[in-house]
Parts: structure tokens; C-alpha cells; sequence
């Protein structure tokens, strides 16, 4: 966790790896081999699972998180993170 008060602005964080480029260049579903589903019948809306995806595969559409399949990779850190378990990974039929 960040510690808001060591870090004032971008040049006082460590470093770390960046992307140049937008995320919307980096779809990485070809490798992905299990997939989140949720399940909208225990899903709040907390916008959790969007906040924590690190690839931005989660979009709020009509005030609901929807997983961007072209983006997500599986790394299943939505379903780890939800609150209600509303999110489970399923094998992927390719």
C-alpha cells in the first residue's frame, strides 16, 4: 500500500514498470485458459472487481462492472477481490 504521505506526485514513487502506450493496444485474451463469470444475481455493483483489474477488462455499463473478454487475461484477481463472490473462473472451451 501507498503511503499518501511519502508520495506527493509521480517523480517522489519508486520505480516501476510502465506501459508507453494505451491499454487499449494490449489484448490479451489469446492466452487467457479460464475466464471470470458473474454471477448478477450476487453482484452489488460495488465496482470492486473494476477497481482492482489490472488489465481494465472491466467496464461499468448502465451502472454494472462487464468483463471485456479482448482484454482480460484470467488473472482472477476480480474474483479474489469480490466481496459478495459474485465473480467465479471458468475453464475456457477453445
Amino acid at each position: 500500500m501507498i503511503n499518501d504521505s511519502l508520495y506527493k506526485c509521480e517523480k517522489t514513487l519508486p520505480q516501476m514498470p510502465v506501459t508507453m502506450g494505451s491499454m487499449a493496444d494490449n489484448q490479451t485474451s489469446d492466452f487467457r485458459n479460464i475466464a471470470p463469470q458473474i454471477n448478477y444475481d450476487k453482484c452489488i455493483s460495488c465496482m470492486i472487481c473494476w477497481k482492482f483489474c489490472p488489465d481494465v477488462a472491466i467496464e461499468i455499463i448502465n451502472d454494472s462492472p462487464k468483463i471485456n473478454y479482448k482484454y482480460c487475461k484470467g488473472c482472477g484477481i476480480c474474483s479474489v477481490e469480490c466481496p459478495k463472490n459474485a465473480i467465479e473462473m471458468e475453464m475456457e472451451a477453445k
